[in-house]
């Protein structure tokens, strides 16, 4: 097969005269993935969790892997209720317009996903302007929120929505505590504004911080949860909130073409994720400080953005570019993807093992990549 070179396959007998091909990470293939935690395929066991899941049609409410999914992580969060969705752009674009009306505002930083990535989504979707700050990493704060707050006035639109993002993306994986998060939801309550959390990587932003899960309903209105990154399940979000808000996202989603028929299949390697892959996250941490170590003594590194979860940020020296520092990187075996014209990102996740991250930071410092300029 073309792949072959990437993968290991291997086959394992499930149920009788049924074989199932499971696909397994290489870790001596030819190249080391750092692009992104989304390029993750599925363990041996979650495959196996996937295959044997009980499925129903979800779109008539009967998918059972799914409701335990929804009801998982709404238990873990301390909300009422959840909604299994196919993407985290999803969840977000639901939430915002679950939260907002036509020519409504809503503050989030410059950085934010939910504005940068999502292609214009809160306008196409909701018909909401949006108010940018510019936060440390993309970390806001009520200092900054407060004055960008209008007033009832017929010549501005209505500030009705705050949308945090933990970990921060372009922010190099920074992380808000909840102790920065509870005076953002007095704010917003003292105001009349929803606060919603694009959760990316919330899992990482817990291992770091050491705050619990169950403590963020507490503050938030809607919080989107992602599996498919920092916990390696092939698809999935879910939106979390109350059962009246999950009510009318369930509307939207299928308006959205999110509606999904035996998605049970996809919510049982998010249980398998939620019970198996979260207590390692710890582990990309740690690899990406490895990383960022080895980056620093680098000629062609400038600077590095400190690390504090699994996303490692790097600004090239002078003379050099991102895209031939890439190249280069790439011509070595190492995968990796610019931020900027002159900024790279590395991401770790479960598929880079011990050895690989060995073999990375040798490549780096062994590394000459062509300058651009004297």
């Amino acid at each position: 097969m073309a792949f072959c070179n990437n993968f290991a396959f291997k086959q394992k007998r499930i149920k009788k005269n049924v074989i199932f091909v499971i696909i397994l990470y290489d870790d001596m293939t030819d190249k080391i993935d750092f692009r992104s935690d989304t390029v993750t395929v599925p363990t041996a066991g979650m495959l196996e969790a996937m295959i044997n899941a009980k499925v129903g049609d979800d779109v008539y409410g009967e998918d059972e892997t799914v409701a335990e999914l929804e009801n998982k992580l709404a238990r873990m969060f301390n909300m009422e209720a959840g909604l299994f969705c196919p993407s985290g752009t999803m969840t977000n674009q639901i939430a915002i317009k679950c939260f907002t009306q036509p020519m409504d505002e809503v503050i989030c930083d410059q950085t934010a996903h939910v504005y940068r990535y999502e292609g214009g989504g809160i306008a196409y979707h909701s018909l909401a302007s949006v108010r940018l700050l510019e936060g440390p990493r993309g970390i806001i704060s009520p200092e900054m929120i407060a004055p960008e707050i209008n007033e009832d006035n017929i010549h501005y639109p209505n500030s009705s929505l705050v949308v945090l993002e933990n970990t921060v993306n372009k922010g190099g994986g920074a992380c808000y505590t909840l102790q920065q998060i509870e005076p953002i939801y007095e704010l917003c309550k003292q105001n009349g504004l929803k606060l919603h959390l694009d959760g990316a990587r919330i899992f990482n932003a817990l291992a770091h911080t050491g705050d619990l899960a169950h403590n963020y309903g507490q503050f938030f209105d809607g919080i989107s949860v992602c599996l498919s990154k920092g916990l390696g399940a092939p698809v999935g979000s879910v939106l979390l909130a109350s059962k009246e808000t999950i009510h009318k996202a369930k509307k939207i989603r299928k308006a959205f073409g999110g509606g999904m028929r035996q998605a049970g299949f996809l919510a049982a390697a998010g249980i398998y994720a939620l019970d198996h892959h979260v207590s390692r996250i710890t582990e990309d941490h740690m690899h990406a400080k490895l990383l960022s170590d080895a980056l620093l003594a680098a000629d062609f590194v400038d600077q590095v953005v400190p690390v504090q979860t699994n996303i490692v940020i790097f600004k090239v020296a002078e003379g050099y570019s991102a895209t031939s520092v890439v190249n280069s990187l790439r011509e070595k075996g190492i995968l990796c993807g610019t931020t900027g014209q002159y900024t790279i990102r590395f991401v770790t996740h479960l598929n880079i093992g011990p050895e690989m991250i060995a073999r990375a930071v040798a490549v780096i410092a062994e590394l000459r990549p062509a300058r651009t300029s004297k």
